[in-house]
């Protein structure tokens, strides 16, 4: 592995490379915050797929394409007299530190629980006091991930089942709201129910230790795996999917989950 003198040369040799597109690329040259924005969303989704297969090539490959939105961001705002790139890096810092008071200062953690405490209680002193508990959580992030985040942000204030057993009973009993509304069809409650039921699952993935982002994803990608096995199996038949039935669909699906896929 190279040396944290060989890390900062990188970097630095990074800025450089940008700078010189900065002046000299047409394309960079005419980038703005409002522009960029749709491709960084989708660089962090090519990160998060390279993650969940842990691939190391391409996660090598999208953090340096995610590094490249964030010093692109920086190098805008310094055009403007902002920010630059140390302004990032300082106050990073400076949070860090101020948020790990267990490693940087005198304050004693037993695990990581507390610390996921103390870095919430922290972060609404960092405003005074006056900032909401839910307030950090991006209005855009996507429904799964923030279920999860305000969950964890109202456990880190005591808001919290005494253990998994209760949220797993209120899983059971939003089940069984979800069917009645859906026996009498009512769609808009049973909407509402089905939201609450799924709340509740994330709830029982997050008290014990799950991630249900990742959890979902592995099943769509296995999913993705099996049907298009599905679909190999009925062109190899010189058939399409709807000339086969149901129960010719379902073997191949199960030669599919029998070879491991």
């Amino acid at each position: 592995m190279s040396t944290r003198q060989e890390q900062m040369e990188a970097f630095g040799r990074f800025l450089d490379v940008l700078d010189e597109l900065r002046e000299k690329c047409p394309w960079d040259r005419k980038q703005t915050n409002e522009s960029l924005r749709p491709n960084t969303i989708e660089e962090v989704y090519e990160l998060c797929d390279a993650l969940i297969n842990d691939d190391d090539t391409n996660i090598c490959k999208e953090l340096g394409d995610v590094l490249l939105h964030v010093a692109f961001y920086a190098k805008i705002a310094s055009e403007k007299g902002q920010f630059d790139m140390k302004d990032v890096c300082d106050r990073l810092c400076d949070k860090l530190i101020f948020r790990h008071p267990h490693v940087f200062g005198t304050v004693e953690v037993e695990n990581a629980t507390q610390v996921s405490e103390n870095w919430e209680q922290l972060k609404l002193r960092e405003k005074g006091g006056n900032k909401r508990v839910l307030s950090g959580v991006p209005s855009g992030l996507p429904s799964i991930v923030k279920a999860y985040r305000i969950q964890e942000k109202a456990r880190n204030v005591g808001f919290e089942w005494d253990d998994a057993q209760g949220a797993w009973d209120k899983l059971l009993e939003e089940i069984e709201e979800l069917k009645a509304e859906l026996d009498s069809n009512n769609h808009d409650l049973a909407e509402a129910e089905l939201g609450d039921l799924l709340f509740a699952t994330i709830n029982v993935a997050r008290m014990n230790g799950l991630s249900p982002d990742n959890a979902l994803e592995r099943t769509n990608q296995k999913f993705i795996r099996r049907f298009n096995y599905v679909e190999e199996g009925a062109i190899a038949q010189g058939r399409n999917l709807k000339e086969m039935t149901l129960e010719e669909m379902d073997a191949l699906w199960d030669e599919a989950k029998s070879k491991g896929m």
